[in-house]
């Protein structure tokens, strides 16, 4: 061969090693990032070119993948019971992408997971259509449907926990949505999701994991765990000392009760959780200290804004700065604290299992029965309190459902605690108040359940919402669904 040919024979052979090199890099190291392109419309398109993997709950699918064969989209997405499930599911849009599970597990749903890859490749082999995986979760559907039938046409959310796992049983928010009716590529698409985005009661919020609130006097469960904790007393018939009205310190501002008549002066721990005293709480809170009752918040989950069921939720939120007399607002759950209404379910959770606080999950599993790619394991995500603060704040909230404000949640033949809230809002407290319940129950068998709820409700009279009468029953529905009561 002579030299001039020998050059150009090395110069291709380099081309095509450096082809071959870029080609590699492209489709290994660069895949992901061309993947994950906003601009890369064919990455949309395959994600509708095949059915999806479901979102089962309760060992069905709530999910459906309707075959419409169109140009660039082969099918799409659906919901069986849409906005009873939306909360949980999330929406996938052809127009406008997807949100929470279906977003969040898309990678499962869409079948393009890397764990997927060995029974992808089986199925091309054998021939078999190409299809997404699927996504267990933890709901349990009578107690999911028990909470959305429970908050009705009303505004508020619901969340269930076991407490033994952390594994969540309901995630309810109301005004809900039908995902389905934007999820194609129509101009009847665009026209339905605006008219959500529009509406005012924003039904595309979250409100169980993403709208924080006033957590109003279930809050004083925290702060008389804070007194157990530190000693300041030991069992929940210790005598508070404590006058009526209470002046908030350093200011000649009188915290009053929600009825004069109420036996709140000087009344033991017991009996102002009984009646929800907020002279009582609030100045424990204020002779506890800020710092003191931070720290005990945030031992529940509060400031964290690192909780992932997947879903991310928005942190709940106890304020570091607060004066003396915004601490003893603070402590009756008014003044700058706000909470999830799933925190004050890991609340309720935590108490109920002996001060034990499990890290909620929502998704138990990742693939189809017998062929999982993976499996939740549950795992403590803090010790919140001592079993015997635990089992002292039991008794307090058992003898809320037994004696106190929180009648209405009792049920026969289970153990039943709770605790009911009025959370003031808006300037000068001129918002209807908030109501909100939370709670636990336990039946003899050992089975336990944990709830929170919280009611917007502007429609109804100030002086008829309370978490007694508007919240604790949707609770207690909620908790028999669970218990099979």
């Amino acid at each position: 061969m002579n030299k001039p040919i020998r050059r150009v024979s090395i110069f291709c052979l380099v081309l095509i090693l450096a082809l071959m090199v870029r080609v590699n890099w492209v489709q290994g190291v660069q895949a992901a990032a061309w993947a994950n392109n906003t601009h890369n419309e064919r990455v949309k398109y395959d994600r509708y070119a095949y059915p999806r993997g479901n979102i089962i709950v309760g060992g069905q699918p709530v999910t459906k993948s309707d075959f419409v064969n169109g140009l660039r989209y082969k099918y799409k997405r659906s919901w069986v019971e849409g906005p009873l499930y939306a909360p949980v599911t999330g929406y996938s849009s052809q127009i406008f992408d997807a949100s929470q599970l279906e977003k969040l597990e898309d990678g499962v749903l869409s079948g393009t997971d890397s764990r997927l890859f060995f029974r992808n490749t089986l199925d091309m082999l054998t021939g078999k259509p190409k299809q997404g995986g699927d996504v267990v979760t933890t709901i349990d559907p009578k107690v999911q449907k028990a909470g959305f039938e429970g908050l009705g046409n009303r505004k508020g959310a619901a969340v269930a926990i076991d407490p033994r796992t952390g594994a969540i049983l309901a995630v309810v928010s109301t005004p809900s949505y039908d995902p389905g009716t934007f999820s194609g590529g129509t101009d009847a698409d665009s026209a339905a999701y605006k008219a959500l985005q529009d509406d005012p009661n924003r039904p595309l919020v979250n409100r169980a994991l993403r709208e924080t609130y006033p957590p109003g006097s279930t809050f004083k469960l925290i702060t008389a765990a804070t007194a157990f904790e530190t000693g300041k007393y030991q069992n929940p018939n210790d005598t508070t000392q404590t006058p009526n009205p209470y002046v908030l310190p350093g200011t000649n501002t009188p915290l009053r009760n929600a009825s004069a008549t109420e036996p709140c002066e000087d009344a033991t721990v017991m009996v102002a959780m009984d009646y929800s005293c907020n002279t009582v709480f609030g100045k424990m809170g204020a002779e506890l200290g800020r710092d003191q009752l931070r720290a005990q918040a945030e031992k529940f989950g509060f400031n964290n804004d690192k909780v992932d069921i997947p879903i991310r939720a928005t942190a709940s939120y106890y304020p570091s700065g607060s004066s003396p007399d915004g601490t003893a607002m603070d402590a009756i759950g008014q003044h700058d604290t706000r909470a999830t209404p799933l925190q004050m379910a890991m609340v309720a959770a935590a108490i109920a299992n002996n001060g034990s606080l499990m890290q909620p999950y929502l998704v138990a599993q990742e693939g189809a029965a017998g062929n999982a790619i993976s499996t939740h394991s549950e795992h403590q995500m803090s010790q919140a309190v001592s079993p015997a603060t635990a089992q002292k704040l039991q008794q307090l909230m058992e003898s809320v459902v037994q004696n106190g404000t929180g009648k209405k949640a009792a049920i026969p033949g289970l153990t039943v605690g709770g605790k009911t809230g009025t959370a003031q809002h808006g300037q000068d407290n001129s918002g209807l108040p908030f109501a909100w319940f939370v709670s636990y129950a336990k039946d003899a068998s050992g089975k336990q359940v944990a709830v929170a709820v919280v009611v917007e409700d502007g429609a109804a009279e100030s002086a008829e919402i309370s978490g007694g009468s508007l919240a604790a029953p949707i609770a207690k529905s909620m908790m028999q669904a669970a218990l099979g009561k």
